[in-house]
């Protein structure tokens, strides 16, 4: 009997419900059934109700098999929403009460890029860092004012971080892991993470293992991504360094994410890591192809490996002009492809 997997659909804000509609429709056509629910969070359920995401909704969250994420945010300019609001309140808090410690984004470029030809990935820590919210405020809004800001870095949460990755380098085109920090400066933290992957190390002897100053891999990212295999590293550092590798690969339009929690302890998360777009919505225009390599990474977690290559293949010989074709026209595309 077909397994029918429960999916959480968190459309959100903008262009959300747009590329995630087009990535479930994409799902089906490659066979795997799926029953989804959808809910109303992000900007404008705040901005409408004040509500951004309480225990009891993140207790159904925990219940599926996986939760489809599009976009959250207001549009630029739109300042009713204080900072951290949403980061914090719904993202963060969805990251570290269903305990999603690996943040899995692969990044392949695109013709034309500066990456082009290029496969590589980074598996950031997800759950620790600057992230974990240890610090605080000393007499806000005078000219005596202290803030500080944490890091936190666990060996459990390293290691668990680490191990992942050295099981995706294990796999990939090039056995190799590089770990990226900043040790010569960072040196409590830097010390943790380098004596983990030392030793982990010991137990994949296929797998090269390399480290670059977080500063240099910045630069090498630009000038020569072929170097890069499968890369770990902390939070702060893994969240920077996405999204360079995102514009290096061709754009974050095409950059998909997993927020996993390879225990299955609770809901792994899957999202494009483009922003809401709210200038484009319901004009055709949304490039849904994060969203649904997204969505291929959430099929090889659930185990449907056929049908996440199937669905990954026809994304990596889409070679028309999305913007000529549009969401439809993407999304017509790909199904004819399958």
């Amino acid at each position: 009997m077909t397994q029918t997997y429960r999916i959480a659909v968190i459309g959100g804000d903008g262009i959300g419900p747009e590329v995630t509609g087009a990535a479930l429709e994409v799902v089906r056509a490659a066979g795997v059934a799926i029953e989804d629910t959808s809910y109303d969070l992000g900007a404008a359920r705040f901005l409408r109700d004040g509500f951004v995401l309480d225990d009891a909704t993140l207790e159904e969250l925990r219940g599926f098999d996986a939760i489809m994420l599009g976009a959250v945010g207001p549009a630029i300019g739109d300042t009713r929403i204080p900072g951290g609001t949403l980061e914090r309140g719904l993202l963060l808090k969805m990251r570290f009460g269903l305990d999603l410690y690996v943040n899995y984004r692969p990044f392949r470029g695109v013709p034309g890029s500066l990456a082009e030809g290029c496969e590589f990935a980074i598996v950031r820590e997800n759950t620790e860092g600057p992230y974990a919210g240890e610090g605080g405020q000393l007499r806000r809004g005078t000219p005596h004012e202290i803030a500080t800001q944490g890091s936190v870095n666990t060996r459990f949460g390293v290691e668990r971080c680490v191990r992942y990755a050295f099981a995706r380098a294990e796999s990939a085109r090039v056995p190799r892991l590089t770990l990226v920090h900043k040790t010569n400066v960072l040196t409590f933290a830097g010390d943790l993470w380098s004596r983990v992957v030392n030793e982990v190390a010991t137990e994949y002897p296929n797998v090269e293992v390399d480290y670059h100053h977080v500063d240099a891999a910045c630069i090498y990212l630009v000038e020569n991504p072929q170097r890069y295999s499968v890369i770990v590293t902390d939070n702060l550092f893994g969240d920077i360094l996405s999204d360079l590798a995102g514009a290096v690969s061709g754009g974050i339009g095409y950059a998909a994410s997993a927020n996993l929690n390879p225990d299955r302890t609770g809901a792994s998360l899957f999202e494009p890591v483009h922003g809401a777009a709210h200038d484009i919505v319901g004009q055709n225009r949304a490039n849904p192809l994060a969203a649904v390599s997204s969505a291929a990474l959430m099929l090889e977690h659930l185990g449907e490996i056929e049908a996440a290559r199937r669905v990954e293949a026809v994304v990596r010989g889409f070679n028309a002009d999305p913007v000529v074709l549009g969401t439809s026209g993407i999304v017509k595309t790909l199904l004819e492809s399958l």
